[in-house]
């Protein structure tokens, strides 16, 4: 079977493929990628750059970003401390699928806004009826 364009590819059941898209796909992951995709940024600058998000919540996305590839963080040994934030390749490559996303969700936010306030729209799809076997 060909499983090319399932979750099936890597033949764990997808676990793997699902785990990544968790993580890409959540809100402040593709926020704080965007903003970090205008250059390297200090945290206190990123957290003021990405609306309505917490200081714990960038602080684990930032984490995870470093943990699989996609940001570096940079210490510089200064008194105070300064830290940044920049994309790696890995990182910007990530850049033109959510701008493709994005584009998609811009398309058809009328569409959809639509349908969300119209409860009536949603119908059950009726199922194709099955011929009966030939005795």
């Amino acid at each position: 079977m060909d499983y090319e364009h399932t979750c099936k590819i890597r033949g764990d059941g997808g676990r793997t493929l699902r785990a990544i898209l968790d993580q890409i796909c959540n809100k402040w992951t593709l926020l704080v990628v965007a903003t970090l995709d205008q250059g390297t940024l200090r945290f206190g600058d990123l957290h003021q750059q990405v609306p309505g998000i917490s200081q714990r919540m960038l602080t684990l996305t930032l984490r995870n970003l470093e943990r699989d590839g996609l940001v570096t963080r940079t210490v510089y040994a200064e008194v105070p401390p300064r830290v940044e934030y920049a994309l790696t390749p890995v990182g910007k490559s990530l850049i033109p699928p959510a701008l493709a996303l994005a584009a998609w969700a811009i398309e058809h936010v009328p569409e959809i806004e639509n349908r969300r306030a119209d409860p009536s729209s949603v119908r059950p799809t009726p199922a194709p009826k099955e011929s009966s076997p030939s005795p």
